[in-house]
Parts: C-alpha cells; structure tokens; sequence
C-alpha cells in the first residue's frame, strides 16, 4: 500500500492521436508527459510553479523515476492523472496514479523524485530550501 500524501491534485489528459503506435495505445514514453501534467497541477496548487522556483533561485531536476504500466491508454481515451505529495523536507517525492477517468480503472502508477539545485551555484541541496517548505506550511494551514 502506497503513503497517502499530504496534498493531491488532478489533471484530465486526453490521449491524442500523436501519443499512440499502430495499434492506437499509448507508447510507454508519453507517460513522463502526463506525469508532468499532473505534477504541474501540484505545484500550482502550492503556488511554486516551475518559474517560482527559478524566481525562487532553484532548479528541481527529476533524479528518480519508476513506473508500473497495468494497463495501456488508448487514443481519445480520457485520464486523470492524480500527483500526490509525499516528501518535501530533504527532496520532493510525488506519487501519481493514472486512471480512466470514465472506469476509474488504474492504469499506470509512479513515483518521481527530485531535489534542488542553487541555480547561482548548481550545488545539489540536501535539505529542501526555505521557498518549498514555506509554499507547503502555507498551504497545509490554509
């Protein structure tokens, strides 16, 4: 059973013909993309947005990902792509999970890890800079 986070968001992906091979499923790479999508909705749900963390002095580079593909999307199929915070303090962990928004059947789920990089400097961060933690307490207290 995976740690239920402290903050969810979705994202609705339709699959686009572009997305799919020759037998209309989803080819395993465009996976990372609707991960994207999906983090991208947390992150703005935190108000610390991929240019509020370059605003903010950080890169947050994806130094981990894992995914377990249960069942192919297909073309027009609609999904919902759930980002879910797990870990904050020393790097930032979000799990997703992938389903058929019409079924609620799991297609894919996923875990990515990322940790922060001082844009003046390009050192790895060990510990999680203030602009993320505070974007987190604001958010947990609201």
């Amino acid at each position: 059973m995976r740690r239920k986070g402290v903050l969810q968001a979705d994202a609705e992906v339709v699959v686009p013909f572009f997305d799919v091979d020759l037998m209309e499923v989803v080819w395993h790479g465009h996976y990372v993309k609707y991960l994207e999508i999906g983090r991208c909705a947390l992150l703005d749900k935190l108000d610390y947005n991929y240019r509020q963390m370059s605003a903010s002095g950080y890169a947050w580079p994806v130094i981990d990902m894992q995914l377990r593909y249960v069942r192919g999307a297909q073309l027009g199929q609609r999904l919902i792509v759930t980002a879910d915070l797990v870990e904050w303090e020393h790097r930032l962990r979000i799990n997703y999970l992938i389903r058929c928004a019409a079924t609620g059947t799991r297609l894919t789920r996923a875990t990515t890890v990322q940790v922060a990089v001082d844009l003046a400097n390009g050192e790895m961060q060990f510990a999680s800079p203030p602009p993320l933690l505070d974007a987190v307490t604001r958010v947990l207290q609201s």
